[in-house]
């Protein structure tokens, strides 16, 4: 994982623009390259192996809990900030491999903020570098 790269503030919706790089182990959104995802959303489905589903009002992606995640208390209904390496496999849906999950749910603000941080991340940093890429 490349750290370098920044984790792109994102909606799901956004990751279905995303493309695989054929030269680098990342991926690309509008020239933008990236490895990691920043995303907010409730929890909609858990199960025993350490997968969740997230639904973020523009769509639902599988999110991947290793180590101490899997040991805390994920529950539906949950509403929680996600970063992690964003992957699609091969015949698989997309996922993200968390790196850090929080809790949001004790701060009822934080959802219609998101939408405002994504909105001004893209306004301010990818939209110029999208428009300069084509």
């Amino acid at each position: 994982m490349d750290y370098s790269l920044a984790a792109l503030k994102l909606l799901c919706v956004q990751l279905t623009d995303a493309r695989e790089t054929p030269s680098q182990n990342a991926l690309t959104l509008g020239g933008i390259l990236f490895q990691r995802a920043w995303l907010q959303g409730i929890l909609v489905s858990k199960d025993g192996d350490g997968r969740l589903l997230l639904d973020d009002g523009t769509g639902v992606i599988q999110l991947s809990l290793s180590g101490d995640f899997r040991l805390r208390r994920w529950d539906i209904g949950m509403y929680v900030m996600v970063i992690g390496g964003y992957f699609v496999g091969t015949g698989e849906s997309p996922m993200i491999k968390v790196h850090k999950i929080v809790d949001l749910s004790p701060f009822p603000d934080r959802e219609a903020m998101w939408y405002l941080e994504v909105m001004e991340a893209y306004k301010l940093f990818y939209q110029p570098l999208i428009e300069e890429f084509m």
